[in-house]
């Protein structure tokens, strides 16, 4: 049976002709919520200046690629009514001052780690990906560390902070990393010490729940699933689609490679940071760690090694063929952080990249 994926993507809310980030969640989500039929796939999140949506798990990914377009246009035409519109940026190229939301969850955060909640003015893409028992999913844990820092090469979408090109591809993966549990993780093993360790970390008190344990992927503790969450959101949603695929490509190859035992790739945690800072710098544009050997490579040679590594998988489920021609596109046009330095070249405007990235997030 095919495993289903689903993502869950945070969209930057801005003003339609300045280009900068505008607090209009609320109004955002109530426009939305009268718009639903039924339950809104829409919730706010750590700012006023972004937005999220959760698509329903699928498990054929041309479905999920359709619904991604659909709440992508959704959130367009309620941030139209609210005066405003979404981009799938990873960060505000424009200077920003981020307003903390609503509620007690966040006030707290906002509290207890001060000016690193205020700049986590960051959007992502979780890609959430069926596993059939938690000794499965920490199977799969273990098993696709590697291969992580490529998923967040191909999303890279975030090159400006603050109206400053950072020189990275991904500055939202540094930005993310201020927060004490994230990042990547040891080999857990077993489920019991996986979740030995996050209770560990909980009850250390430094976080407030298991809903802050961020690894670069991690059990759900709301579904039945691997959530991976290594990556910028993409502009494009082609290539949004492009990620579930490939990310339900790597949890199918794990379980396989682990009830065939395989054993996982033995690197330690300070390697695969350097593959994630790497990925983070580079995006596709420059050399990455190559996951089988942790030395240098090109970005488009590791992220073949990708394709070809997860082949088997894409094949049995019929994805091959689009997997193939989503990278192929990905490599021809650039990642988001090259559009979006693209159109500063062209343009000679910040203001205008968001304008057009306003209209490439609705495909």
């Amino acid at each position: 049976m095919v495993r289903t994926v689903g993502v869950e993507e945070e969209l930057l809310l801005v003003d339609e002709r300045s280009g900068d980030a505008q607090a209009l969640s609320t109004a955002v989500l109530a426009l939305a919520e009268r718009r639903a039929e039924g339950d809104s796939v829409f919730e706010s999140e750590l700012h006023r200046q972004q937005v999220e949506f959760a698509t329903e798990p699928r498990a054929d990914t041309r479905e999920l690629a359709d619904e991604i377009l659909r709440w992508r246009a959704e959130a367009a035409r309620s941030a139209a009514k609210a005066g405003g519109a979404v981009v799938a940026l990873a960060t505000s190229p424009l200077p920003v001052s981020p307003t903390i939301g609503e509620g007690e969850r966040y006030r707290w955060l906002a509290d207890k780690f001060g000016l690193t909640t205020q700049e986590q003015l960051t959007c992502g893409c979780h890609v959430h990906v069926s596993v059939e028992s938690d000794e499965e999913g920490v199977a799969v844990l273990d098993r696709i560390r590697p291969w992580l820092a490529v998923l967040l090469a191909l999303s890279a979408n975030s090159p400006f902070w603050q109206g400053q090109d950072t020189t990275y591809g991904s500055y939202r993966s540094r930005v993310w990393g201020r927060w004490p549990s994230s990042g990547p993780v040891e080999i857990f093993g077993s489920a019991r010490h996986y979740h030995d360790e996050v209770q560990a970390l909980v009850d250390t008190g430094v976080l407030r729940d298991k809903g802050m344990i961020y690894f670069d992927a991690r059990l759900s503790h709301r579904y039945p699933t691997v959530e991976i969450r290594v990556a910028d959101v993409c502009l494009e949603p082609a290539d949004a689609a492009l990620l579930a695929t490939l990310a339900r490509g790597l949890v199918e190859t794990a379980a396989r490679a682990w009830r065939a035992g395989d054993p996982p790739e033995p690197y330690g945690v300070g390697v695969l940071r350097m593959a994630g800072w790497q990925a983070g710098r580079s995006g596709l544009e420059g050399e990455l760690l190559h996951p089988a050997t942790m030395r240098p490579a090109s970005g488009p040679d590791v992220l073949r090694a990708l394709l070809a590594h997860v082949r088997d998988a894409l094949e049995d489920s019929g994805d091959l063929a689009a997997a193939e021609e989503g990278i192929d596109q990905v490599l021809k046009r650039g990642t988001g952080a090259r559009i979006q330095r693209d159109a500063l070249a062209r343009t000679g405007s910040l203001r205008d990249a968001v304008a057009e990235c306003v209209t490439r997030t609705r495909g």
